[in-house]
Protein backbone atom coordinates (compact mmCIF):
# COMPACT_ATOMS: atom_id res chain seq x y z
CA UNK A 1 0.00 0.00 0.00
CA UNK A 2 1.93 3.40 -1.44
CA UNK A 3 1.89 6.47 0.97
CA UNK A 4 1.13 9.58 -0.42
CA UNK A 5 5.03 10.70 0.18
CA UNK A 6 5.88 7.78 -1.38
CA UNK A 7 3.36 8.69 -4.29
CA UNK A 8 4.98 11.93 -4.87
CA UNK A 9 8.15 10.49 -5.23
CA UNK A 10 6.72 8.27 -8.10
CA UNK A 11 5.56 11.60 -9.82
CA UNK A 12 8.58 13.65 -9.03
CA UNK A 13 10.93 10.49 -10.86
CA UNK A 14 8.66 11.47 -14.06
CA UNK A 15 8.76 15.01 -14.31
CA UNK A 16 9.92 17.40 -17.37
CA UNK A 17 11.07 20.50 -15.87
CA UNK A 18 10.75 22.30 -19.83
CA UNK A 19 7.34 21.15 -19.83
CA UNK A 20 6.70 21.64 -16.32
CA UNK A 21 7.12 25.83 -16.56
CA UNK A 22 5.15 25.34 -19.65
CA UNK A 23 2.00 24.49 -17.63
CA UNK A 24 2.70 26.95 -15.11
CA UNK A 25 2.68 29.51 -18.02
CA UNK A 26 -0.46 28.11 -19.20
CA UNK A 27 -2.23 27.42 -15.95
CA UNK A 28 -1.42 30.53 -14.55
CA UNK A 29 -2.28 29.23 -10.85
CA UNK A 30 0.80 29.83 -8.51
CA UNK A 31 1.53 26.25 -7.16
CA UNK A 32 4.11 23.31 -8.10
CA UNK A 33 4.23 21.76 -11.61
CA UNK A 34 5.91 18.69 -12.31
CA UNK A 35 5.82 18.53 -15.92
CA UNK A 36 4.11 15.22 -15.71
CA UNK A 37 1.86 14.00 -18.82
CA UNK A 38 -1.50 12.76 -17.98
CA UNK A 39 -1.20 9.28 -19.40
CA UNK A 40 1.57 9.14 -17.29
CA UNK A 41 -0.67 10.35 -14.07
CA UNK A 42 -3.33 7.75 -15.05
CA UNK A 43 -1.00 4.98 -15.58
CA UNK A 44 0.05 5.69 -11.94
CA UNK A 45 -3.29 6.39 -10.23
CA UNK A 46 -4.42 3.10 -11.76
CA UNK A 47 -1.67 1.50 -10.58
CA UNK A 48 -2.00 3.00 -6.80
CA UNK A 49 -6.18 2.36 -7.17
CA UNK A 50 -6.03 -1.28 -7.65
CA UNK A 51 -3.07 -1.90 -4.91
CA UNK A 52 -4.78 0.10 -2.16
CA UNK A 53 -7.77 -0.39 0.07
CA UNK A 54 -10.53 2.32 0.86
CA UNK A 55 -8.97 3.92 3.47
CA UNK A 56 -5.45 3.32 2.20
CA UNK A 57 -6.64 5.65 -0.91
CA UNK A 58 -9.01 8.26 1.00
CA UNK A 59 -5.61 8.72 3.25
CA UNK A 60 -3.85 8.99 -0.36
CA UNK A 61 -5.88 11.16 -1.83
CA UNK A 62 -5.96 13.66 0.78
CA UNK A 63 -2.11 13.36 1.26
CA UNK A 64 -1.66 13.90 -3.09
CA UNK A 65 -4.66 17.00 -2.25
CA UNK A 66 -2.77 18.42 0.42
CA UNK A 67 0.68 18.72 -1.57
CA UNK A 68 -0.97 21.44 -3.72
CA UNK A 69 0.95 19.83 -6.41
CA UNK A 70 -0.90 20.27 -9.62
CA UNK A 71 0.02 16.72 -11.04
CA UNK A 72 -0.25 15.29 -7.03
CA UNK A 73 -4.35 16.74 -7.42
CA UNK A 74 -5.28 15.26 -10.83
CA UNK A 75 -3.87 11.89 -9.70
CA UNK A 76 -5.95 11.93 -6.49
CA UNK A 77 -9.25 12.88 -8.31
CA UNK A 78 -8.17 9.23 -10.48
CA UNK A 79 -8.28 7.73 -7.23
CA UNK A 80 -11.85 7.75 -7.90
CA UNK A 81 -12.73 7.68 -11.21
CA UNK A 82 -14.24 4.08 -10.75
CA UNK A 83 -18.38 2.79 -10.93
CA UNK A 84 -18.45 1.24 -7.78
CA UNK A 85 -16.73 1.83 -4.19
CA UNK A 86 -17.01 -0.88 -1.92
CA UNK A 87 -18.37 -1.11 1.03
CA UNK A 88 -19.64 2.35 0.24
CA UNK A 89 -18.96 5.57 -1.36
CA UNK A 90 -20.01 8.01 1.41
CA UNK A 91 -16.62 9.03 2.08
CA UNK A 92 -15.38 9.59 -1.05
CA UNK A 93 -18.17 11.72 -1.79
CA UNK A 94 -17.40 13.58 1.26
CA UNK A 95 -13.79 13.96 0.30
CA UNK A 96 -14.77 15.23 -3.01
CA UNK A 97 -17.26 17.83 -1.25
CA UNK A 98 -14.64 19.35 1.14
CA UNK A 99 -11.74 19.29 -2.51
CA UNK A 100 -14.78 21.96 -4.21
CA UNK A 101 -14.09 24.95 -2.31
CA UNK A 102 -10.42 24.89 -2.94
CA UNK A 103 -10.85 24.63 -6.52
CA UNK A 104 -8.78 27.56 -8.46
CA UNK A 105 -8.81 26.80 -12.02
CA UNK A 106 -10.74 24.76 -14.60
CA UNK A 107 -7.97 22.45 -14.96
CA UNK A 108 -7.98 20.36 -11.39
CA UNK A 109 -11.85 20.67 -11.17
CA UNK A 110 -12.57 19.09 -14.23
CA UNK A 111 -10.61 16.21 -13.26
CA UNK A 112 -12.13 15.68 -10.43
CA UNK A 113 -15.16 16.54 -12.21
CA UNK A 114 -15.04 13.09 -14.10
CA UNK A 115 -14.73 11.26 -10.36
CA UNK A 116 -18.00 13.42 -9.54
CA UNK A 117 -19.88 11.58 -12.39
CA UNK A 118 -19.26 8.49 -11.05
CA UNK A 119 -20.27 9.22 -7.35
CA UNK A 120 -23.53 10.97 -8.54
CA UNK A 121 -24.41 8.18 -10.52
CA UNK A 122 -23.65 6.31 -7.83
CA UNK A 123 -25.92 7.87 -5.27
CA UNK A 124 -28.19 10.79 -7.66
CA UNK A 125 -29.85 12.04 -4.15
CA UNK A 126 -26.76 13.79 -3.99
CA UNK A 127 -27.67 16.31 -6.80
CA UNK A 128 -28.83 17.67 -3.13
CA UNK A 129 -25.62 18.39 -1.86
CA UNK A 130 -24.81 20.43 -5.30
CA UNK A 131 -27.86 23.06 -4.73
CA UNK A 132 -26.53 25.27 -2.07
CA UNK A 133 -23.17 25.78 -4.66
CA UNK A 134 -25.51 27.55 -7.65
CA UNK A 135 -25.72 30.56 -4.88
CA UNK A 136 -21.30 30.22 -3.69
CA UNK A 137 -19.59 33.17 -3.79
CA UNK A 138 -17.04 30.96 -5.27
CA UNK A 139 -16.76 30.91 -8.66
CA UNK A 140 -15.56 27.26 -8.81
CA UNK A 141 -17.61 25.78 -6.53
CA UNK A 142 -20.50 27.66 -8.66
CA UNK A 143 -19.44 26.27 -12.08
CA UNK A 144 -18.90 22.74 -9.96
CA UNK A 145 -22.84 22.36 -10.08
CA UNK A 146 -23.00 22.54 -14.02
CA UNK A 147 -19.96 20.23 -14.57
CA UNK A 148 -20.34 17.66 -12.28
CA UNK A 149 -23.90 17.28 -13.07
CA UNK A 150 -23.00 16.67 -17.02
CA UNK A 151 -24.50 13.14 -17.02
CA UNK A 152 -27.57 14.72 -17.28
CA UNK A 153 -27.52 15.62 -20.38
CA UNK A 154 -26.56 12.45 -22.05
CA UNK A 155 -30.48 10.36 -21.81
CA UNK A 156 -31.76 9.95 -25.29
CA UNK A 157 -34.80 8.38 -23.13
CA UNK A 158 -34.87 10.00 -19.06
CA UNK A 159 -36.32 8.15 -17.15
CA UNK A 160 -38.91 10.16 -14.59
CA UNK A 161 -36.20 10.73 -12.05
CA UNK A 162 -33.64 11.58 -14.44
CA UNK A 163 -35.94 13.99 -16.09
CA UNK A 164 -36.61 15.39 -13.15
CA UNK A 165 -33.30 16.33 -12.34
CA UNK A 166 -32.56 17.70 -15.77
CA UNK A 167 -34.85 20.17 -14.70
CA UNK A 168 -33.82 21.45 -11.80
CA UNK A 169 -30.49 21.44 -13.25
CA UNK A 170 -31.65 23.86 -16.04
CA UNK A 171 -33.16 25.95 -13.52
CA UNK A 172 -29.91 26.23 -11.75
CA UNK A 173 -28.22 26.94 -15.53
CA UNK A 174 -31.18 29.97 -16.12
CA UNK A 175 -30.08 31.63 -12.87
CA UNK A 176 -26.71 31.42 -14.19
CA UNK A 177 -27.12 33.41 -17.72
CA UNK A 178 -26.91 36.70 -15.94
CA UNK A 179 -23.72 36.15 -14.42
CA UNK A 180 -21.10 37.64 -16.38
CA UNK A 181 -17.99 35.71 -16.02
CA UNK A 182 -16.75 33.70 -18.64
CA UNK A 183 -16.18 30.45 -16.83
CA UNK A 184 -19.92 30.21 -15.40
CA UNK A 185 -20.99 31.65 -19.44
CA UNK A 186 -19.46 28.73 -20.95
CA UNK A 187 -20.64 25.82 -17.85
CA UNK A 188 -24.17 26.82 -19.24
CA UNK A 189 -23.11 26.92 -23.10
CA UNK A 190 -21.22 23.16 -22.48
CA UNK A 191 -24.11 22.13 -20.35
CA UNK A 192 -26.25 22.74 -23.60
CA UNK A 193 -24.38 22.00 -26.14
CA UNK A 194 -23.95 18.18 -24.55
CA UNK A 195 -27.87 18.34 -24.03
CA UNK A 196 -28.40 19.78 -27.77
CA UNK A 197 -27.09 16.26 -28.94
CA UNK A 198 -29.88 14.25 -27.53
CA UNK A 199 -32.64 16.58 -26.64
CA UNK A 200 -32.58 20.05 -29.29
CA UNK A 201 -36.04 20.93 -28.92
CA UNK A 202 -35.46 21.10 -24.82
CA UNK A 203 -32.56 23.21 -25.88
CA UNK A 204 -34.24 25.43 -28.27
CA UNK A 205 -36.54 26.00 -25.81
CA UNK A 206 -34.21 27.29 -23.17
CA UNK A 207 -32.95 29.76 -25.53
CA UNK A 208 -36.05 31.35 -26.36
CA UNK A 209 -36.60 31.84 -23.02
CA UNK A 210 -33.32 32.91 -21.31
CA UNK A 211 -31.09 33.14 -24.57
CA UNK A 212 -31.35 37.13 -24.52
CA UNK A 213 -29.88 36.95 -21.02
CA UNK A 214 -26.73 34.70 -22.24
CA UNK A 215 -23.21 36.32 -23.35
CA UNK A 216 -24.09 36.50 -26.99
CA UNK A 217 -20.72 34.39 -27.44
CA UNK A 218 -22.42 31.46 -25.42
CA UNK A 219 -25.62 31.73 -26.65
CA UNK A 220 -24.15 31.23 -30.23
CA UNK A 221 -22.21 28.52 -29.26
CA UNK A 222 -25.49 26.80 -28.28
CA UNK A 223 -27.19 27.40 -31.06
CA UNK A 224 -24.07 26.31 -33.69
CA UNK A 225 -24.64 22.72 -32.36
CA UNK A 226 -28.20 22.96 -32.43
CA UNK A 227 -29.33 20.46 -35.62
CA UNK A 228 -30.66 22.28 -38.15
CA UNK A 229 -34.18 21.51 -38.16
CA UNK A 230 -34.26 22.70 -34.49
CA UNK A 231 -32.60 26.06 -34.69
Amino acid sequence: MITAPEALDALTALSNPEKAAEMAKYHKVDRPYLGVSNPDITDLANQWRSDTDLDGRLALAQGLWDSNCHEARIAAAKLWVQARIKPDDDLVWDQICRWVPEFDGWAIADAVALSAHRRLAANPDRLNDLAAWTTSDHLWSKRAALVFTLPWTKQRHPKPAEAAAREMILGWAAEYTTDPNQFIQKSVSSWLQELAKRDPDHVRAFLTEHGAEMKPYARKNVARTLPPEAV
